[in-house]
C-alpha cells in the first residue's frame, strides 16, 4: 500500500478528546490532526514523537488532515489509522500473500453474520470449498518485543469471538487475523493484562476450531505491506508457530 500523495512529518504536541492531536509541522505550523483510533493508543502517542499525516482534499471535512503513522523518538514505525488494517489484509488476499487463506475465488467484505447480529471483515468463498469467515484486528500495543491485543477491555472483540466459535461450530472456517502494525514487534499474544476475558475466549475459540493468525506489516512513512507471520503465544505453554 503506497500512501500517495505522500505523507508530511510533524512533531506531536498532544492527542486530547480520542479523536484529536495537534501537531507542529518542521515550518512552525501548528494544526489539528482528526485520530481515527479509539484505543488507548499506549506508547503510539508520546509528545515529541514524529506524526506522519495525509491530508484530505474534501471540502466538508473539519480536520483536513488525518494522522496515519507514528514514528517514535527509538525509531519505530506504528501505523495508528485502524482502517488501514482491513486495507491492509484486503490487498494482501487479493494478491495471496497469505498463504494460509488462498485458492479463493471470490471475496466479500462486511457480510451480515452471527447470532449477534455481527459484521465479518472478510468472507471468502469458492466452489466445492467451505465459506471463510475472517475478522481482522489491528495490533500496536508493544512491550518488549510481544505485540498485544486488546489494548483496552473490548465488549465488542469479544463478541466477535464468539461469533467465530459459532462459525466453526457449523462447518465452516473461521478465522482471526492480527495485523501487526509496530514495526519492533516480534511476535503476538492476547493481552491477558489487560482483557483477561477476551484472552481467555481466544484460547477457547482456538480449542473449537477458530485459528489465529499473526502477520506483520513492513512500515515506513511512503508505504506499508504484510510481510510475514508471526509466532502466536497464546500462554506461556500454548504457542503457534507460523
Amino acid at each position: 500500500m503506497q500512501f500517495s500523495p505522500p505523507l508530511k512529518p510533524a512533531r506531536l504536541l498532544q492527542r486530547y478528546k480520542r479523536f484529536l492531536a495537534d501537531v507542529v509541522t518542521p515550518e512552525g505550523e501548528e494544526l489539528t490532526l482528526h485520530c481515527p483510533n479509539t484505543g488507548a493508543m499506549t506508547s503510539c502517542a508520546t509528545p515529541g514523537d514524529t506524526v506522519w499525516y495525509s491530508t484530505s482534499d474534501s471540502k466538508t471535512r473539519k480536520y483536513a488532515h488525518t494522522w496515519e503513522v507514528t514514528e517514535t523518538q527509538n525509531g519505530a514505525f506504528i501505523c495508528v489509522n485502524t482502517q488501514r488494517a482491513n486495507q491492509l489484509v484486503k490487498e494482501a488476499l487479493l494478491l495471496e500473500n497469505i498463504p494460509e487463506l488462498t485458492n479463493y475465488s471470490v471475496l466479500k467484505s462486511e457480510v451480515k453474520y452471527g447470532e449477534e447480529r455481527s459484521r465479518i471483515d472478510f468472507l471468502l468463498q469458492a466452489e466445492n470449498r467451505r465459506n471463510c469467515y475472517i475478522e481482522v484486528k489491528s495490533v500496536t500495543l508493544a512491550e518488549e518485543e510481544y505485540g498485544y491485543f486488546p489494548d483496552a477491555v473490548t465488549e465488542r472483540g469479544q463478541k466477535h469471538l464468539r461469533e467465530l466459535m459459532g462459525v466453526a461450530a457449523s462447518g465452516d472456517r473461521a478465522v482471526v487475523l492480527f495485523a501487526v502494525l509496530h514495526s519492533a514487534i516480534t511476535r503476538f499474544s492476547p493481552a491477558r493484562h489487560i482483557d483477561a476475558k477476551y484472552a481467555q475466549l481466544l484460547n477457547e475459540a482456538q480449542n473449537k476450531g477458530v485459528e489465529i493468525l499473526a502477520y506483520k506489516a513492513e512500515l515506513s512513512a511512503d508505504n506499508m505491506t504484510l510481510i510475514e507471520p508471526l509466532p502466536v503465544v497464546l500462554s506461556p505453554e500454548i504457542t503457534t508457530e507460523q
